[in-house]
């Protein structure tokens, strides 16, 4: 009988020590919060989130990298930049370490003087591209006061390449002042498996010049989605799955095209304008890819 209960307290003792090793286990090999896989097995990438946001008719695009660096192409008119650094400051950047000038056209360069005065700015990326603009002239001033240097860009630059994400420049080929649209700096920027391309004001004449790999997922349509925007062969090469449109409501213009709206329909591209959207925020974990439109327009000052 003696017997009995001892081998019935060592079974108690030994069960009790089983459950304490496997909850301690447990506890190790699965935290509280859990882990997010991937089909690869890999820990949740830190995303990329694109702010193309909503300046009237002008351009500009915020991009949060996924390194925690940031990216600004272009700053819409004078007027918008100022609320362009109060959306970033709201996005938690005081600083922008890639600052774009696609070309010389005051809706795209107007609020980056306050830009470079207001914000800590990391390098200035510009075609090498000569205009004699108030506008242009104010900026070239702010850059020098403020000790900056100019990068000029042309196709072949590399802004960054790290293990994660590449920026490079597509375009221009050839300077021709006498077409400033065609001068725009075209932008890719790869992250992982998906590819973002950001064309300025640049028309077919300078898209279809391209002779670098223009394939995308996301597309930031040229000069407004004019009727010179995209053409057959550029979204033959390019063939986006989404497009986005930066452009005034009731324009003068007639932007967007509706041309250019059949054609991208006819490529099968989900489009998205900022005139009926707002700003449209696109983020990616380099696999996949989220879209969330009606974010707050930026205010003009």
């Amino acid at each position: 009988m003696k017997n009995r209960l001892i081998n019935k307290k060592c079974i108690l003792i030994y069960m009790l020590c089983l459950t304490v090793c496997v909850t301690v286990f447990c506890s190790c090999a699965f935290p509280q919060n859990g882990f997010n896989f991937n089909m690869d097995n890999s820990l949740s990438r830190s995303p990329l989130n694109i702010h193309f946001l909503d300046v009237g008719q002008g351009d500009s695009v915020f991009i949060e990298l996924p390194d925690e660096k940031t990216m600004l192409i272009d700053s819409a008119e004078s007027k918008f930049g100022e609320g362009i650094a109060h959306y970033t400051e709201d996005c938690g950047y005081q600083r922008i370490d890639y600052l774009v000038a696609t070309h010389p056209h005051a809706d795209h360069i107007g609020g980056m003087t306050y830009i470079v005065d207001n914000m800590q700015i990391g390098s200035v990326y510009m075609p090498r591209v000569q205009t004699n603009t108030k506008t242009y002239e104010n900026l070239l001033d702010s850059i020098y006061e403020n000790n900056l240097k100019i990068n000029a860009v042309k196709a072949g630059y590399m802004i960054s390449d790290t293990e994660e994400y590449k920026i490079e420049v597509l375009a221009p080929l050839d300077i021709d002042e006498n077409n400033l649209n065609n001068c725009s700096a075209v932008i890719k920027l790869t992250y992982e498996s998906k590819s973002f391309l950001f064309t300025g004001d640049a028309e077919t004449e300078e898209l279809n010049s391209i002779k670098g790999d223009v394939s995308c997922d996301v597309l930031k349509v040229g000069h407004h989605g004019s009727d010179t925007s995209v053409s057959e062969e550029f979204l033959q090469n390019s063939k986006p799955d989404y497009a986005v449109i930066s452009v005034g409501k009731d324009n003068p213009y007639g932007h967007p095209d509706d041309s250019a709206l059949k054609l991208l329909e006819q490529f099968g591209c989900r489009i998205y304008r900022t005139d009926t959207d707002k700003t449209i925020v696109i983020s990616s974990d380099g696999y996949d890819i989220s879209v969330k439109s009606g974010v707050r327009s930026i205010e003009e000052n």
